[in-house]
């Protein structure tokens, strides 16, 4: 996850931790019977753990949509680049084949050429 997406995970528990402190520190100095403190304690708990579970959930979900639309640019760029490549690829090759081509062809055109004269000095120097 990104650094803002760590920040705002840490503030959100922050701010959930400071809530329930407040709130059992508001109970504890309430005058009011022991049992009945505990009972809105206890009840306090349980609705900030219910606030964290969701929070969570939707901390979750964000990061998850955001990976998948991350993941899916990251494929996309794979497969044009890797058809760029391609095309690349295949022009390198057939500019090599075409050059491989025309070269051999002189090659054999100045072989030949090469051939005859020496047929041609060797024949001059029988006669």
């Amino acid at each position: 996850m990104s650094k803002k997406g760590n920040n705002a995970a840490g503030v959100l528990a922050g701010l959930l931790a400071g809530a329930a402190a407040g709130v059992v520190l508001g109970m504890l100095y309430a005058p009011e019977e022991g049992k009945e403190t505990r009972r809105k304690i206890k009840t306090k708990a349980n609705d900030l753990k219910d606030q964290a579970v969701d929070q969570y959930g939707k901390v979750s979900e964000k990061a998850r949509e955001q990976f998948e639309e991350v993941s899916g640019k990251v494929k996309d760029q794979y497969g044009n680049i890797s058809s760029q490549v391609k095309e690349t690829a295949d022009k390198v090759v057939s500019s090599v084949k075409e050059g491989y081509d025309k070269y051999k062809d002189q090659a054999i055109a100045t072989t030949t050429e090469v051939v005859k004269d020496v047929e041609n000095e060797l024949g001059g120097l029988k006669s």
